[in-house]
């Protein structure tokens, strides 16, 4: 009997330079949410800074995913507040 063996593949977890990455470029949507169209980059800042902090607001977390999720709070009520004048 022929014997076949199984490879089995894993999905490849998050590493520490990915969610680094993630947080990275929230912040930077969310620095320059500031500018233009802040209605679009800051949600996806709060986005990026979220997935970058594990999708938990608990234990540690990287320090460009919280600036990314408070700039990106911030971005979007200023652009919400400048749209409904």
């Amino acid at each position: 009997m022929a014997t076949r063996t199984r490879t089995r593949t894993r999905m490849r977890s998050r590493d520490r330079s990915d969610i680094g990455t993630i947080a990275v470029v929230g912040a930077v949507c969310a620095i320059v949410g500031f500018f233009v169209l802040g209605i679009v980059l800051g949600p996806l800042a709060i986005i990026f800074g979220w997935l970058a902090m594990g999708r938990s607001w608990r234990g540690a977390k990287s320090i460009p995913a919280v600036v990314a999720v408070v700039l990106g709070a911030f971005d979007t009520v200023v652009a919400v507040l400048w749209l409904a004048q």
